[in-house]
Formats: structure tokens, sequence, C-alpha cells
């Protein structure tokens, strides 16, 4: 058994849950996230809490019943306090700016780079160099996060690129080491 997995997820006040065969159904003050599972694992709620539990011994119920119970909690979370990750631009010129909903980002390109922001994801741009990307699904921010660093990762010479905040990235030193 699953040592994540077998921790009960608390469903805070003003959180309801509806269960559907394999459907969960989580609705909040943030808004309303759904999310089917696999057939391993059965949820059920107890009281205030959810609990997941394997269907039978096997090691693929096992991996099922840890990212499930997982998920669960991540989406809870989501729909009570919400999902936040921030980002920082390093290197002269770059920054950032709202346009309407969406993002433009000056990145050392010849051209702005436009990022559009999907259902469910807000931008703040606290600063001219610092990203903060908002949601309830944290798979949903974590990867928009990551697409806007892939716009320019940061590179290792000079550091320059967005990175996440509190990112350490490792620094070469380049002709000067010989």
């Amino acid at each position: 058994m699953s040592r994540i997995g077998k921790v009960p997820v608390d469903i805070p006040a003003g959180v309801t849950c509806t269960i559907d065969g394999q459907t969960l159904a989580v609705k909040g003050p943030k808004g309303e996230l759904t999310r089917t599972f696999s057939p391993l694992v059965t949820i059920s709620e107890e009281g205030s809490t959810l609990v997941v539990k394997p269907v039978d011994e096997s090691m693929e119920a096992n991996a099922q019943h840890g990212l499930t119970r997982t998920l669960v909690h991540n989406m809870v979370t989501g729909v009570s306090e919400g999902f936040e990750k921030k980002l920082q631009l390093v290197g002269v010129g770059y920054r950032a700016q709202l346009k309407g909903r969406d993002l433009e980002l000056s990145l050392g390109y010849s051209h702005p780079v436009k990022i559009q922001a999907s259902e469910g994801i807000s931008f703040e741009v606290p600063d001219n160099t610092h990203i903060s990307v908002k949601g309830i699904s944290k798979e949903r921010v974590g990867q928009v996060a990551a697409d806007i660093r892939s716009k320019r990762p940061p590179e290792p010479y000079k550091g320059k690129g967005v990175r996440y905040e509190n990112e350490h990235v490792r620094r070469k030193l380049g002709k000067a080491a010989k």
C-alpha cells in the first residue's frame, strides 16, 4: 500500500465533492475541477475527508493509489486556495507586460513573444522583470510556467533568461577558465 495514498484528503469548508463512479468533481470558491481516475482505485467520501483505496494489491494499483491521492489533494487545494508559479526575467532589456489578459515578453528577439492566457490561467506582472502565473489546476499552471520559461531558458555563461523564482542556475567560467 502506498504511504502517500493512505493519508486521507481533508475537505475544507466551502468545498463540495461529487463522486460519480471513477469521476470526481470538486467545486469551491475559486472554481470547479473534474477528473476521471483509473479503475484500479476507488474514491469514497467519509465525513469531511476523501479516502482513496486500491482495488487489489498489484504494483499498478499501488502506483495509481499514491498518484490518485495526490491528484485529488491538488484538486481540493486548487479550488480552495489556488496555485501560483513565479518567474523572473534576468537580462538587459528583458521585460514583461500585460496586454489585456495576455502576456507580452521582450526577450532579446527581433519581435515580442506573446503568451495567450488559456482558460483558468491568469497572469500578474508586479514589475517588468517578474511574472506570476495563477490558476486552480496545478498541472496547467506548471505547464504554462514551463512554456514561458522555454521561450528563453537561462544560459550557463551569463545567467540570462527566464527562470523560476529562487531557481539556481549553474554558471560556467567560459574562456577565462584555461
